[in-house]
């Protein structure tokens, strides 16, 4: 090729690229497409990211890779997402510390918790609590033995919360009493889901107001809940308000042994002494004519009997 042929060519067919030339076009295009640095002028605000671009949350793989969940708490929970909180509860959990936190998440949620780490202590306690989260691992007594002392006196609702996955484990645990049963390792927004459908299932209504053809039979004994009236084989007997208050609450769980904190709470409120249930009902046993209408349960509280 002659000189004024090659003159008369483009330049960028002249010769080769210079590999200087080629290194600075590539370093100005990642310039261009590269985000800016937070903080250096046309940095996007933090939290928010230019258009087109995903967010680097949203594109954060999980630790197992990408499609994985983010971390999760020591109850199986995410740990970025809690559950919305509930109605507080007296919660009393029976068992040693796992390690799981479980008080802990309980009181996070507007809980009052208790713990009793042994099955005798458990067993003092669970008249005072609205639920009773049991451990079948304990140092002094089986689990499901706590279980069952626990359900032939009250009423209370009650879930295992266990290590033992086995089926035959869960079905001994129903049979003992237990209205639900989780196992280890569990979320604690499934935990909290299981305690409010325990709850619901469970949860003692208040008296209705009734009209006068509302009533109570429970053997010999009947109550006219709306004209408040009281009969014995067709006797009427004469209470107070307040006696027939009680004894209307304990007819209405005839097989529910009523904690005394529960009767005073519904029919006095809070204006009463410890003495005040004891009073009421051994004024009632004496107008009814027979002691064995009302049955203490020492520790625990008060259930209708049959005369």
């Amino acid at each position: 090729m002659s000189q004024v042929q090659a003159q008369a060519l483009p330049e960028h067919q002249t010769s080769a690229p210079h590999p200087e030339h080629e290194g600075a076009r590539a370093r100005a295009l990642v310039r261009e497409t590269r985000p800016p640095r937070p903080g250096s002028p046309g940095a996007w605000p933090p939290g928010q990211h230019a258009p087109g671009q995903r967010s680097p949350v949203q594109s954060m793989p999980g630790p197992g890779g990408p499609g994985q969940s983010a971390p999760r708490d020591g109850l199986g929970g995410a740990a970025s997402r809690q559950a919305p909180a509930v109605s507080g509860r007296r919660i009393l959990v029976v068992g040693t510390d796992t390690g799981d936190g479980l008080s802990h998440q309980l009181r996070r949620h507007g809980h009052t918790c208790t713990r009793a780490a042994l099955g005798g202590a458990a067993l003092q306690a669970y008249g005072s609590a609205d639920l009773v989260l049991l451990d079948l691992e304990l140092p002094d007594l089986d689990g499901l033995e706590v279980c069952r002392a626990i359900r032939s006196v009250s009423r209370v609702p009650l879930i295992i919360v266990t290590s033992r996955e086995s089926e035959i484990d869960c079905v001994l645990g129903l049979q003992a009493g237990a209205d639900d049963y989780v196992t280890r390792p569990f979320g604690i927004r499934e935990l909290m889901a299981r305690i409010e459908a325990v709850m619901r299932r469970t949860q003692w209504q208040p008296a209705a107001a009734a009209g006068p053809a509302q009533e109570i039979r429970h053997g010999r004994l009947r109550i006219e809940v709306g004209s408040r009236e009281v009969t014995v084989d067709g006797v009427p007997v004469v209470l107070t308000r307040k006696e027939f208050d009680l004894l209307c609450l304990l007819a209405q769980h005839p097989d529910t042994v009523v904690p005394r904190r529960q009767l005073l709470q519904q029919v006095w409120g809070d204006s009463w002494s410890r003495r005040t249930v004891d009073t009421h009902v051994s004024s009632v046993r004496g107008k009814l004519g027979d002691p064995g209408w009302i049955l203490t349960v020492r520790g625990v509280g008060f259930r209708l009997g049959t005369v």
